[in-house]
């Protein structure tokens, strides 16, 4: 009876040892995940103290710039936008020519003219040809350049067409308004150009100059007659001159 009593208290011994170390798992892993779990929310709460800890630094070190600089650095944002926009690109409009100012009328536009007709003057005879498809259709009498101011030979093209233009004299500068007593007369027909100066058909009160050397190199002809070779040619039209 004895033995039997022993046996049920060993066992008895021995479910309290399993329940022991049963009990005991149980509250180490529940320690371990609350270690982790704090270790975790430590992490988290230094990175976001660190991150609020730079953001502060950053607004502080903007925020202590002396105000001298930051007009500075205004003023230099100003100015080089100001010279972006006083660098844009400007084409400069093109001299007016010496010997001719263009001052109301446009140039005369191109027409089918130019392509029908040529102009072919001879400065040996001192006369102006107007052809239309190798058949001379008119020729007027003129006065070319004088010594020294000779009207350049070649092929060349009309560039420029103007009623009753104005005049500046190549030499003393004075300027001659459009009208019965200008020097270029009724029409002006302009056919070459250095980039300053121009010469070209005009016509002329001083009839009497006519079938001479005498101008500055353009070709002078009488006010009725270019008049009429104004309405023969448009702007195109080729101008041979040859000697």
């Amino acid at each position: 009876m004895t033995m039997g009593r022993n046996e049920s208290v060993a066992h008895i011994v021995m479910l309290l040892c399993f329940g022991t170390a049963i009990l005991s798992l149980a509250v180490h892993r529940s320690m371990i995940a609350g270690e982790r779990q704090f270790e975790e929310s430590a992490s988290t709460r230094l990175r976001r103290d660190a991150t609020m800890a730079s953001s502060a630094a950053s607004a502080s070190t903007l925020s202590s710039m002396p105000a001298a600089k930051s007009a500075k650095v205004e003023k230099n944002v100003t100015r080089e936008a100001q010279l972006a926009k006083n660098n844009r690109l400007v084409v400069d409009q093109a001299k007016k020519p010496k010997f001719f100012l263009a001052q109301i009328a446009q140039p005369k536009s191109v027409n089918s003219v130019a392509g029908k007709s040529q102009v072919v003057v001879d400065l040996s005879d001192r006369r102006t040809y107007v052809y239309a498809k190798d058949e001379v259709i008119a020729s007027y009498p003129i006065a070319v350049g004088k010594k020294g101011w000779e009207t350049p030979t070649g092929s060349f093209q009309v560039m420029h067409m103007q009623h009753y233009p104005a005049w500046r004299h190549p030499i003393t500068g004075k300027v001659f308004a459009a009208g019965t007593d200008s020097p270029l007369g009724d029409r002006w027909i302009g056919f070459w150009s250095d980039g300053r100066n121009q010469i070209g058909f005009h016509g002329t009160p001083d009839v009497e100059v006519i079938g001479t050397a005498i101008s500055h190199g353009c070709l002078r002809m009488r006010n009725p007659d270019v008049r009429m070779l104004y309405k023969q040619v448009g702007l195109g039209t080729t101008v041979i001159v040859r000697e």
